[in-house]
């Protein structure tokens, strides 16, 4: 019964350049069985290299190096389906299907995705980036295959840390009805992206050491208890051994139900400053591979260190104050506040849904939560928001982090949708602060001049110290006149006033446009005295990192058309599409929403291009 996770990271080997033969999907098949640990090995350093020079997700893939290889040896995924949970984990599977070549241009603009894109490649069955939906998604396959009568094999790959979110056990619950095979993977390295403290975290961490002390009892029970649900349970796995991963897929793939196979695999493996650290090399941007330090070095406080530093001053002042993360305390900037206030911070696991909620529960007691979730992932909880919250007007505060454009991570990281979404709740109010300063200044109003729910939005990278200067109090909820102009008026939401700024002095070097700019601030409710003021000077123009349908723009010319209906206004924001991957200097000229654009599109629409 013990398992011992083996190391099969040997030094690369020079004489025998294995991973050049790997070419199209279903090549590894062509290697020795006694070559499979030297070609791990040229994976690994294949990943760190590629990594290094171009930034990706490097510890979740050095850590699911053979596990993917022993899929590919035992399936032939030009027909049998791999459901990738999130996908972080998927540069292997891109590797050995034939992708390698397009490493050099990793999420880059046009580039290769490092997410599974079915558009990249047949071998690559569902799109993901996301937590929790790989089991829900491998089970409709499934049963679509059953009702073809194929016999296709079906596979979905779930780590401990999404296991927490709520769609694993729903799938479950209906999984073992299931009467074909299908199996699932719970890939096991006791990390989602920060390390898992939920209370699955912990009875996985008992098998682990079950495992390792031959504590039959313990996993016996477990199976047993899987049992009752219809599905088979092996494991606990060492998931860097090849062959004993090989013999337990080909025996789970001949079962004629759901299979839970559990794999213990280390995140990071085989680069020690990730093995140290894989929290900081789960999205990592480039870097130097013999120290693992980062090549570009920050220019300034990100946004987010301005909330948390912002967020714990607040926290100092009033014992009100809780925090909320949903398995993102590094990335949201609350691992301080969790070592300084731990009995007001509560990590809730990939399950926004109920941090959401249970954020709910914490204001009807009396607390002041103040909920920090990347702009992507709010939208998992929309309906808490709405119901739990919104109605019943309870005062939360929605940090929301990696608001608008945000990068490399493309169409399922973009931030482009939470203006229109919360915009449409009522009691919300959503503030989009311009720079550090009124970052700072916004919370500070949330958490203590509202008596309902409040979102704030700010984007991810430098925090802008533009106009820092100057900074109108927010009492009265208005906006914020920053240039003057006689022509237009150009409104800019958050983070897009610094392009805003650049896009004024081009119209008046270059096209001889005397345009305002006005700071929105308040995206709801609508500041209708500057509406009403910009709408006398001239046409009205906005600029948002939104898609249009439902933002602000959309809800500015819907006000100008009832109470100015002579006012020609433009919107400019992203049009009804999914945001692909890039940098985000790269996006926005791709969107027309960078400086020169801009320029030239207001300078159109007032008819001086």
């Amino acid at each position: 019964m013990k398992t011992k996770l083996t190391d099969t990271a040997k030094p690369h080997s020079q004489e025998k350049p294995l991973l050049k033969r790997i070419c199209k999907n279903g090549d590894i098949r062509n290697i020795p069985p006694e070559a499979l640990g030297d070609l791990a090995a040229e994976i690994r350093r294949f990943l760190i290299e590629k990594v290094g020079a171009h930034g990706g997700h490097l510890s979740a893939n050095l850590g699911v190096v053979e596990l993917t290889m022993a899929l590919h040896l035992v399936f032939d995924f030009a027909k049998d389906r791999i459901v990738w949970d999130v996908g972080h984990q998927a540069y292997v599977h891109k590797i050995l299907t034939g992708r390698k070549d397009a490493f050099d241009t990793l999420r880059e603009y046009g580039g290769l995705s490092g997410f599974p894109k079915k558009k990249e490649s047949p071998t690559d069955c569902f799109d993901t980036g996301h937590g929790g939906n790989s089991v829900s998604a491998g089970l409709g396959m499934a049963c679509a295959c059953e009702l073809a009568g194929s016999d296709d094999a079906v596979v979905a790959v779930i780590g401990d840390g999404s296991s927490t979110s709520g769609m694993f056990y729903e799938a479950l619950n209906c999984a073992g009805r299931l009467k074909r095979n299908f199996i699932i993977i719970l890939n096991d390295n006791e990390m989602s992206i920060s390390r898992n403290i939920s209370g699955l975290a912990h009875y996985l961490s008992s098998l682990r050491a079950a495992a390792q002390t031959e504590a039959e009892s313990t996993v016996a029970s477990l199976r047993a208890g899987f049992a009752h649900f219809g599905i088979t349970y092996f494991g606990p796995i060492d998931g860097h051994n090849v062959p004993q991963l090989v013999k337990t897929l080909q025996t789970a793939r001949r079962i004629d139900h759901c299979v839970i196979i559990h794999t213990l695999t280390q995140k990071g493996r085989g680069y020690p400053p990730a093995e140290r650290y894989p929290d900081r090399f789960h999205g990592i941007g480039p870097f130097d591979i013999p120290s693992g330090v980062p090549r570009q070095t920050k220019s300034g406080p990100s946004w987010t260190d301005v909330f948390a530093s912002a967020l714990m001053a607040e926290a100092a002042a009033s014992p009100a104050v809780t925090a909320i993360t949903a398995a993102m305390a590094d990335g949201t900037g609350l691992k301080a506040f969790a070592s300084r206030f731990p009995e007001r911070f509560f990590d809730v696991g990939i399950a926004e849904e109920h941090g959401v909620t249970f954020a709910a529960g914490l204001a009807a007691a009396g607390r002041i939560p103040v909920v920090a979730i990347y702009s992507t992932f709010l939208q998992r909880a929309y309906d808490q928001v709405l119901e739990d919250v919104c109605l019943q007007k309870l005062h939360v505060v929605f940090a929301i982090d990696r608001a608008g454009i945000v990068g490399q991570d493309g169409e399922t990281h973009q931030g482009i949708f939470d203006v229109g979404f919360l915009s449409g709740m009522p009691n919300m109010t959503v503030i989009a602060p311009k720079n550090a300063p009124e970052l700072e200044a916004a919370l500070h109003y949330a958490i203590h001049a509202c008596d309902g729910p409040v979102a704030i939005r700010y984007g991810r990278g430098p925090a802008s110290r533009l106009f820092a200067d100057r900074s109108l109090p927010f009492a009265g909820q208005r906006s914020e006149p920053l240039l003057a102009g006689k022509d237009a008026t150009l409104l800019a939401v958050g983070h897009m006033n610094a392009i805003g700024a650049k896009a004024v002095r081009l119209l008046a070097q270059t096209y001889g446009i005397a345009c305002g700019l006005v700071n929105a601030r308040f995206l709801k409710p609508l500041d209708e005295k500057t509406l009403a003021a910009c709408a006398q000077t001239g046409p009205v123009i906005t600029l948002e990192d939104n898609v249009r349908a439902g933002g602000f723009g959309e809800r500015t010319a819907a006000w100008l058309s009832e109470h100015a209906p002579a006012t020609r206004t433009l919107i400019l924001a992203i049009d009804d599409i999914f945001v692909a991957h890039g940098s985000p200097e790269s996006l926005l000229r791709e969107l027309a929403l960078d400086p020169p654009a801009v320029a030239k599109r207001i300078a159109a629409f007032l008819g001086g291009a």
